[in-house]
């Protein structure tokens, strides 16, 4: 079947399904939109799930996070990653849960007594963190050393015995799932076929279009059942299809462009949905995008932690940043453009743009100031030489 729109507006399909063309209301509903929210703990600057949320909510605190979690209006588990998820979603879990309690494998052995005895002291004493449990065996090392007591909450967690109620520091605090659940969360454990479904519909809900191998993206063993279930969809008339690049994608019939794209800069951290899955990234977008965080220093070209900078429809460059919070100066150590960016020189709507963004992410960091260290683009380098006051 022929693609009913063009490359360039299936991309704008994919920022209005991202929410990034216009404010959304709540962090429950962002997230629901999403599907997912990725957890990571790189602080340079503001942690990636928060920007994620302010990239797409610019009133947005994070504490309106927090009051989410407790109010049992979204959950933290495992998605492909580490994850905040809709509650609404709660039972789309109990499949992997059900595997580990089956004897399936996660990072470690399970120490049963341990777990027991973990289990003991959060029934009797309330929600616990891992710092609140002594630590027996020798010093506390990398994650993979982590003391008897963490990898019990951690299996417990996984498993599902365990939720987490809060994090204090970025520590997680756990509690029996029981007294965290919402009453009335259904907790029927779906059949293979309802969580293909599921991933499916999380995905054209957040994307727009995708793949069968974009829909099943670091999922185990679920891809062929993803497959079959689009067939299915697609003879029912639910899902209509084209193909790109060798490639077949599947959308909604009813899909429509309803927002018009804005003169703006967005500043998309790594973790970001829209960067996340890189050959979509790299197909659709035409941008070459990967983290370069695990990469050793001499090897990195763009920087440690570069954010990915969407102008209108289109990436045009990365620009590695850290939040000096002693100084309150968010630092652009190194701005890198993309080949062909304002070539004439420097384009006004860009810069009026890149301003209006580095502003907002440098007061979302605590800071009061930005300074571009680094850039090559010459331009740019002498227009930014003087550090910027909000």
């Amino acid at each position: 079947m022929s693609s009913p729109f063009s490359p360039r507006e299936w991309l704008q399909l994919n920022m209005q399904q991202q929410g990034l063309l216009q404010p959304q209301a709540s962090v429950p509903a962002l997230i629901s939109r999403l599907g997912y929210v990725q957890i990571d703990s790189i602080n340079v600057v503001e942690r990636a799930h928060h920007h994620v949320l302010h990239s797409r909510m610019p009133q947005y605190q994070s504490s309106m996070l927090d009051t989410a979690l407790a109010q049992g209006e979204i959950f933290e588990y495992w998605s492909h990653a580490a994850a905040y998820l809709p509650m609404a979603d709660y039972r789309f879990s109990l499949q992997r849960k059900q595997q580990l309690q089956e004897g399936g494998k996660h990072w470690f052995e399970p120490d049963d007594k341990v777990m027991q005895e973990v289990l003991a002291r959060i029934d009797a004493e309330g929600p616990l963190k891992a710092s609140d449990f002594e630590h027996t065996e020798g010093k506390n090392g990398a994650w993979w050393d982590w003391k008897p007591a963490k990898k019990a909450l951690e299996q417990l967690f996984m498993r599902g015995e365990l939720m987490v109620t809060r994090r204090e520091k970025f520590q997680k605090v756990y509690d029996l799932t029981e007294r965290v659940l919402p009453k009335g969360t259904n907790i029927e454990v779906p059949t293979d076929a309802e969580f293909a479904r599921y991933l499916i519909e999380r995905y054209l809900d957040a994307h727009a279009f995708g793949s069968a191998a974009q829909m099943a993206y670091l999922r185990k063993g679920v891809k062929s059942t993803v497959s079959h279930m689009l067939v299915q969809l697609l003879a029912q008339g639910t899902l209509a299809s084209f193909k790109a690049a060798g490639q077949d994608y599947y959308y909604r019939p009813e899909l429509q462009l309803n927002r018009s794209i804005p003169n703006k800069v967005w500043l998309l951290n790594p973790f970001d949905n829209l960067l996340i899955q890189r050959q979509r990234l790299k197909q659709w977008f035409d941008f070459d995008y990967q983290i370069e965080v695990y990469v050793p220093a001499e090897k990195r070209q763009y920087g440690y932690y570069s954010l990915g900078i969407l102008w209108r429809d289109s990436f045009v460059g990365r620009v590695d940043v850290k939040a000096d919070r002693q100084t309150g100066i968010l630092l652009l150590q190194q701005l890198t453009l993309e080949e062909g960016v304002m070539v004439n020189g420097l384009e006004e709507d860009f810069c009026v743009a890149f301003e209006s963004a580095v502003t907002e992410y440098a007061r979302f960091n605590g800071c009061d100031r930005w300074k571009l260290v680094k850039a090559n683009h010459k331009g740019l380098k002498q227009k930014y030489a003087r550090q910027q006051k909000l």
